[in-house]
């Protein structure tokens, strides 16, 4: 084998050794920016939005309802709450 083979398979060999830092570096900076975002929706907690205009609903309890409101376009209800809210109505009738 020729020094200069061996020059380019060095070369080669330290190309690649860098592009492994390179992308080890890139996985590690992915995976701490992953967490960050985890951490941060964690805190937030679950988060609904508006179907029609897209903005973050209010969680709002009335008269023993949770429910999720929009001020514009109205609010949104479990089923089991709505379930509970029919059968009071039933039981004033």
């Amino acid at each position: 084998m020729s020094v200069v083979d061996e020059k380019d398979r060095l070369g080669q060999k330290l190309r690649d050794l860098e592009k492994a830092r390179e992308d080890q570096w890139a996985a590690e900076h992915d995976r701490e920016l992953l967490d960050k975002l985890r951490r941060r929706a964690a805190a937030q907690g679950p988060q609904m939005n508006c179907p029609q205009c897209g903005r973050a609903l209010e969680s709002v309890t009335r008269k023993g309802f949770s429910m999720s409101l929009c001020s514009e376009h109205g609010a949104w209800i479990e089923k089991e709450a709505l379930e509970r809210l029919l059968g009071k109505v039933r039981d004033s009738k």
